[in-house]
């Protein structure tokens, strides 16, 4: 028996990084899992990997069409499975860019934004009337939301904002017991630390700040997010899941 046997998930950005290590938890754990992303070749690839209990959706979660496409596919498959409910929503895709005040421009705060707000608050509010009573969102906000990174200010602000619908949404689901949690990572091994040799050189120095020395693993953030999936956190909701080797806690 699995902690997630007979549950629908869905999963944002589940195509690679910290999605797509969450999605392999949710099925290895019993859930059939309906994954996100933008780019075609990467989606199709993370479903081949994850088996025959994976759907890949493709679409932007900034875009309100793309996600009444997904919802409507959702609504239609769980019912032909006689499942006809979501039990699981974790709105994980969003992405970085960085720029110090003075250069920051309306196109960077409206693609920060979008990506990182836009599209967790309308990927949970399209998928509430497919959710079932008792259900569980898990937000991915980050440990940017308490420190002050140079340069980091936009996104840094965006993921507080997530932060915080994790504390108002718990708020406005109590009624029908859906649990919403946030988890933050702190410096996780993801692809986007090995787009180009700068990237990468910068990890050693880096780790050197974190009390376990290190950078975390994809997989390590999985296991927090089934953790805030599963029963095993029914009585824990509008709360920060911090999964950073001690980076924002010492």
């Amino acid at each position: 028996m699995g902690k997630l046997d007979g549950k629908v998930a869905l999963v944002t950005g589940g195509n690679s990084g910290i999605g797509l290590a969450t999605a392999k938890r949710f099925v290895e754990e019993g859930a059939h899992v309906y994954i996100t992303g933008r780019r075609e070749a990467e989606l199709t690839a993370a479903v081949k990997e994850l088996g025959k209990n994976a759907t890949g959706v493709q679409g932007d979660v900034t875009n309100l069409a793309d996600l009444d496409r997904l919802v409507a596919q959702i609504k239609s498959e769980t019912i032909k499975r006689e499942k006809g409910k979501l039990d699981i929503v974790f709105a994980n895709a969003g992405f970085a860019r960085f720029a110090p005040l003075e250069k920051i421009t309306e196109e960077h705060y409206d693609l920060i934004f979008n990506a990182n707000v836009k599209g967790v608050i309308f990927t949970v509010q399209k998928a509430l009337p497919l959710m079932a009573d008792g259900g569980s969102i898990i937000l991915n906000a980050s440990i940017v939301a308490t420190k002050g990174f140079a340069d980091w200010s936009i996104y840094s602000a965006a993921k507080a904002a997530v932060r915080s619908l994790a504390r108002t949404w718990t708020s406005d689901l109590k009624q029908r017991r859906i649990r919403v949690n946030a988890v933050s990572p702190g410096f996780t091994d993801t692809p986007a630390w090995h787009v180009n040799e700068a990237a990468e050189q910068r990890i050693p120095a880096i780790s050197k700040t974190v009390p376990h020395e290190r950078f975390g693993t994809a997989d390590e953030v999985a296991k927090a997010v089934l953790f805030l999936a599963s029963d095993d956190s029914s009585y824990i909701t509008g709360a920060e899941l911090f999964v950073d080797g001690g980076f924002a806690q010492v």
